[in-house]
């Protein structure tokens, strides 16, 4: 006797004959003789009785065939078999046509979910299918019920679902130093330890490489400059080396000299040992040089991923003050400005200035000439992005100047957003920790289905009863994934697990991952406050004090549940200001369809980045700024500052320090500066016009840079369709 039934996504139900008498009739009458109640009886009756205690949903369909092919009625035999075949052709045709638009490399929200992923190249559709056949295997096989339903509702999104089956982690601060003094081993490859700043140029882009298809997410090293800043020092007293082998003098003692910064000068007029000194520095600058340009290079053409995408990296820096630190950061950003190829902006790595008072903003700060270097390279380069670590919540009390280690204990960022710091299960620090994955809350959703309250406080009431709800299932099903993540192998990530993530030295190769994985956070996002906002009060926050109280109401009680999380699941859970691409028109599409075109809320293609005041909202950066920095403390799992300026920025860089200013007043973490620029591929000639399409001088077409989230696209070509809404609605902040 049948009692339960395995359905086709592996959950179990209980046995229901009604299913059966429902089907063999539908067959009937779509027959001329039409319907026979005795016998859709008799054949439920035997099928129930004579089955096995569990059976598929496949197994009890051939059974019901078996019967009426048994039974005088082979008509309707015929048009259930007709039936069941209809029903599979079309549970396939949907991945048919996925594929086809894959195939004919179909400009859509399919094929441009990843503007850095070319999705046309061989590799990329491969990439393509593999990803979209993975998410019904996780939602059938590795989600439960509740968090399927959630889905199908339009209530959450999990990021990188695609991944969920292979337990990897999101993303990784990489301990740069360790690699470069130990060297690592990954894969069949070996990496020897760097004994100059050519070698150390290339292990740090081979570790963000093996480490990208070894995760999901992004990779960032969260201290360039001090980690770079030996092999500068070892490339000059080789220089040294050099000249004892010309010379056939004992320099040794110059090996170790002071030297107060590392200046390309002119020789002339120096004599001796200085002269020897100035000519070791001359040839360690451009060595730096060229490492760093070697470094940006390989960051742009070296492919991870199945060859279809260069690595998501990022690079922070700005705050050695040595002299060797401060000729990497010099270097990196005199590269950086000049461009790569025929004067192009380089895409990658996102580059991220570490402003610190007394280190690196104030014009009596030692790197302060560094600082306004760094404004002039963003003005025409749009990196680096600029982190603030005096915001209070970036502060660690731990951090001390003549600490030679002193970046260990200042907070590091990818260059999307993603922010770790906090630690319930170690270190308070960045480096060897990131995300293991992250989950966003459609709060519209929530919104949209409370607006109909007329009632204000009833509404606003209810609203966050529905988000309490949600935010439950979110942390529940973060903790579903953590889970299974942690009963991944150590030896499935043979660098991240041996030689990235926080203790995992302690790890054998056969032992799974649980006893570090804590060391990561689990991020909760949310998408479309404005839209909330607007739907629950009329007004967005940058444009009603009433709203911007609710706003911060809202993203409090978030922050407050996610502390309340931690301590139930013993996880760093944290609130995160989600960067929204792929995402920022597929929640809006079904929620249109849902509650029709209503204005400021679906009658756009996209829902507004997280906090984000719209983009279409006319406001000045200081207001903009006043507006969205108290959300930055609330969103320690990672947020963003963007302003959009006019103008072509590569003669105002004053423009870009008032921006870093204005993070600095009002408590801000992470920003960066919006501008216009035109790239000629053929000739290299550049220009900031809105309305230029091709090139003034040889006629060819324009590369336009555009920031999509917090990264760069160099063309818009491989952008969705919410993101090209969104492009099209950004005004300038004036």
């Amino acid at each position: 006797m049948i009692h339960t039934v395995e359905k086709r996504d592996g959950r179990i139900v209980g046995y229901n004959e009604e299913k059966i008498k429902a089907a063999i009739r539908k067959a009937m009458l779509a027959t001329e003789t039409g319907e026979d109640e005795s016998l859709i009886q008799k054949i439920s009756d035997r099928i129930g009785m004579y089955g096995e205690e569990r059976m598929t949903v496949e197994e009890i369909q051939d059974r019901v065939e078996f019967e009426l092919m048994k039974s005088s009625r082979k008509d309707v035999a015929k048009r259930y078999i007709a039936y069941r075949d209809q029903r599979s052709i079309a549970r396939k045709a949907k991945t048919r046509d996925m594929f086809l638009e894959i195939i004919n490399a179909k400009n859509n929200d399919i094929t441009r979910e990843n503007a850095n992923m070319n999705t046309d190249s061989p590799a990329g559709m491969m990439m393509k299918f593999s990803t979209e056949t993975t998410k019904p295997f996780v939602d059938d096989y590795l989600l439960s019920p509740e968090v399927k339903e959630a889905l199908k509702n339009n209530y959450i999104h999990i990021h990188d679902k695609d991944y969920y089956p292979t337990k990897s982690l999101t993303c990784v601060q990489h301990p740069l130093d360790n690699i470069l003094s130990n060297g690592f081993v990954a894969g069949h490859g070996e990496s020897r330890p760097a004994k100059r700043i050519e070698t150390a140029s290339v292990i740090a882009c081979i570790s963000l490489e093996t480490a990208q298809n070894e995760m999901h997410g992004g990779q960032s090293i969260p201290a360039f400059d001090f980690y770079l800043a030996p092999y500068v020092r070892s490339s000059f007293i080789e220089e040294i080396k050099n000249l004892e082998d010309l010379t056939g003098e004992d320099l040794k003692d110059l090996y170790n000299v002071e030297i107060k910064d590392f200046i390309k000068k002119d020789l002339n007029g120096l004599s001796g040992k200085e002269r020897m000194i100035q000519h070791s520095i001359n040839k360690t600058v451009e060595r730096v040089h060229q490492a760093m340009e070697a470094f940006i290079h390989n960051m742009n053409t070296i492919h991870s991923r199945g060859g279809n995408q260069v690595v998501f990296s990022s690079i922070n820096y700005g705050t050695d003050t040595s002299a060797e630190g401060r000729c990497v950061i010099r270097e990196i950003l005199n590269s950086t400005y000049e461009g790569v190829g025929n004067g192009a902006t380089a895409i990658f790595p996102i580059q991220i200035w570490k402003k610190k008072r007394g280190v690196s903003y104030l014009p009596e700060d030692p790197n302060y000439d560094l600082y306004k270097l760094a404004c002039k390279v963003s003005a025409r380069r749009f990196f680096p992005n600029f982190l603030n670590l005096d915001a209070s919540f970036n502060h660690s009390e731990d951090w001390k100047a003549e600490d030679p280690k002193r970046f260990i204990h200042e907070v590091a960022t990818m260059g999307c957003r993603t922010r770790v710091f906090e630690n319930r299960f170690g270190e308070k620090t960045s480096i060897g920790r990131g995300n293991l994955s992250f989950t966003t809350i459609n709060i519209v959703r929530l919104a949209l289905e409370c607006r109909n309250i007329e009632d204000k406080s009833r509404r606003i009431d209810k609203f966050f009863e529905k988000l309490d709800k949600v935010l439950e299932l979110t942390a529940r099903q973060l903790d579903e994934r953590f889970q299974f993540q942690k009963t991944a192998l150590a030896k499935q990530f043979p660098l991240v697990m041996t030689s990235l993530w926080n203790h995992a030295s302690i790890l054998k190769p056969n032992e799974t991952i649980e006893k570090v994985i804590n060391q990561g956070t689990l991020g909760i996002g949310f998408i479309g406050l404005a839209e909330t906002l607007i739907a629950l009060t009329g007004k967005h926050h940058g444009e009603s004090e009433e709203s911007q109280e609710l706003g911060l109401k809202i993203v409090t009680y978030m922050r407050d549940r996610a502390n309340e999380f931690s301590n139930r699941y013993g996880h760093n859970y944290s609130i995160l200001a989600t960067p929204a691409e792929g995402l920022s028109g597929k929640f809006t599409k079904v929620d249109r369809k849902a509650y029709g075109e209503i204005p400021g809320i679906t009658d756009k293609n996209y829902y507004t980045n997280s906090n984000h005041i719209p983009v279409y909202y006319h406001c000045s950066p200081r207001h903009k700024a006043k507006i969205e920095a108290p959300y930055h403390d609330l969103t320690r799992g990672g947020h963003i500052f963007y302003v959009e300026i006019d103008g072509d920025a590569t003669h105002n860089e004053e423009a870009i320090m008032q921006i870093v200013d204005l993070m600095d007043q009002y408590n801000l973490g992470y920003g960066s500066v919006n501008h216009n620029r035109n790239h000629c591929p053929k000739c290299g000639y550049e220009n900031a016009s809105k309305d230029d399409r091709h090139c003034p001088k040889c006629g060819s077409k324009f590369e336009t840079i555009q920031r999509i989230t917090g990264y760069l696209v160099g063309t818009t070509d491989r952008w969705n369709s919410g993101k090209l809404a969104e492009l099209h609605d950004r005004v300038v902040h004036n």
